[in-house]
């Protein structure tokens, strides 16, 4: 017999031990594979985790509300600002001088509404003798009347007699000069009437006028004595926004604001960032987000910690639309040449202020985050 061959007893006691090892093999892959579906029914099933996520917070954009030159910058790149905390100061000398002529422009108004209640009263005066002199007027004009109707009937009965050589040519003659006289009074009677009367009228219109700016209103809330006080008020602001302030406490971050800068209103000067509030942008994909429920826990690691770090979250809200949806050139779906491509939705997950404060993050790093579907669902 060789070295080589097997006698023929142990080969199937060799068989016995193969199958039985193949079967603890099964058996033991058997046991693996329900243990791991049973992890995953009860409980990996219940979370949906993505890498497709970022720390991002809402920018406090600083613009000056007034134009000038900018005659002071108080921090720098990099710099944590407290909210109210000077940043940078435009040069106040055009503001002081509006305020100052808005305010002389307030005190003339004041003076201006002041003159017209006391020349309300005057006007009325004004009318009361405008009356009196049509009384007057109109007096004198009777007078003139009954001068004229006495010099027409004189001359009248001189002219019947001047016929029969009753009355001479000079009596003739100063008779015909008086009614000539009378009926010049009698027309200058006239015009000093109308002229009475015009001048009256004149005199309620003149109050009349008045009167309307003053009517219903006191000094106080007269509407030209309110204009200048509210651009008096402006004035006082615009000098007010001279000093930028930070809007939240923050880090200075894209300072582009130099000394000496000429800017107008509405020019972007810095962003203060509000580290303190970080919340995380999570896209996760469509098909994950069937059990996902604003509330539910999550659990995150930024890239810039690794694994050291964990923060505790909550999901604060969803997109409006997929990140597609909103891109500057959304896919048109609608063409012939179309692919299905799962779509990424943007998750809102707020974090623990006490651990951001711990750990600090800045806008745009790499997170992971996990949400645990269970909670609030």
């Amino acid at each position: 017999m060789s070295e080589n061959t097997i006698p023929a007893s142990i080969a199937p006691a060799n068989e016995a031990r193969r199958k039985k090892l193949l079967v603890g093999l099964a058996g033991v892959v058997g046991a693996a594979a329900l243990a791991s579906g049973a992890y995953w029914f009860l409980y990996a099933a219940h979370f949906v985790s993505t890498d497709n996520a970022y720390a991002a917070v809402e920018i406090a954009q600083v613009t000056p509300s007034i134009g000038g030159t900018i005659g002071e910058v108080r921090v720098t790149d990099t710099q944590f600002v407290k909210q109210g905390d000077v940043l940078v100061v435009i040069d106040p000398t055009d503001a002081k001088l509006s305020l100052i002529q808005a305010e002389a422009d307030l005190g003339s108004a004041i003076r201006r509404v002041r003159g017209y209640v006391a020349n309300d009263g005057g006007l009325a005066a004004q009318i009361a003798a405008r009356e009196a002199d049509e009384k007057r007027a109109a007096a004198q004009l009777t007078s003139a009347e009954s001068d004229f109707a006495r010099a027409k009937i004189d001359l009248q009965r001189r002219e019947a007699l001047s016929a029969s050589g009753s009355v001479s040519g000079d009596e003739l003659t100063r008779a015909q000069n008086s009614f000539a006289a009378a009926k010049a009074s009698l027309a200058v009677a006239q015009a000093a009437t109308a002229q009475a009367k015009a001048n009256r009228d004149a005199a309620i219109g003149s109050k009349g006028v008045n009167a309307a700016l003053i009517a219903n209103t006191t000094e106080e809330t007269n509407p030209e004595v309110a204009l200048a006080r509210a651009r008096r008020d402006q004035a006082a602001i615009d000098l007010e926004r001279t000093v930028v302030r930070a809007p939240v406490d923050g880090v200075v971050a894209k300072r582009q604001v130099q000394l000496g800068q000429r800017v107008q209103a509405g020019t972007q000067l810095l962003a203060v960032v509000p580290v303190q509030e970080m919340h995380v942008d999570a896209n996760f994909k469509e098909g994950q987000l069937e059990n996902v429920r604003a509330g539910q826990p999550v659990t995150l690691q930024a890239d810039i910690y690794g694994g050291a770090v964990t923060y505790h979250g909550t999901v604060e809200g969803f997109s409006g639309g997929s990140g597609a949806a909103f891109s500057a050139i959304p896919a048109q779906n609608a063409t012939g040449n179309w692919i299905k491509v799962v779509q990424r939705v943007p998750v809102r997950i707020k974090l623990d202020p006490a651990e951001l404060q711990a750990n600090p993050l800045k806008v745009g790093l790499s997170m992971t985050a996990k949400i645990d579907t269970r909670g609030n669902s």
